[in-house]
């Protein structure tokens, strides 16, 4: 699932058989998951040109790595920049969508008082 996300915030989201497929592709241990080690094994395998072109860990290792020999320093120090901001904005948004649910989770706690009050209200006429 953490793969998934990963893939899907980068903009290039997997069918569930791709991921399998990327996972299988560095799975050492044959476990079905990704340790670290194997994780970073996809940057290794994509620096020796061992991955397959058309493979989501292609598409992975092209989309987060910067070649600091050809963009320089500064350019690789924008990449990261914008790899952060974008992770910022988006965590932002999160934190929005939670903010409103929290609000609707209260004003509806709010109604909920209301109506008990109203109805103790109510049975002293009664």
């Amino acid at each position: 699932m953490e793969l998934k996300l990963m893939m899907e915030k980068l903009g290039a989201p997997q069918t569930h058989l791709g991921l399998k497929n990327m996972i299988k592709e560095v799975d050492e241990d044959f476990d079905s998951k990704l340790s670290f080690r194997e994780f970073l094994l996809i940057f290794r395998k994509a620096a020796a040109g061992e991955l397959q072109e058309d493979s989501g860990l292609h598409v992975l290792a092209r989309l987060s790595e910067i070649d600091v020999s050809t963009e320089g320093v500064k350019g690789a120090k924008s990449f990261f920049e914008a790899k952060v901001q974008a992770i910022n904005v988006s965590s932002r948004f999160e934190e929005e969508i939670k903010a409103e649910q929290e609000e609707k989770k209260k004003q509806a706690e709010e109604l909920k008082q209301r109506k008990a009050a109203f109805k103790e209200l109510q049975s002293a006429f009664k």
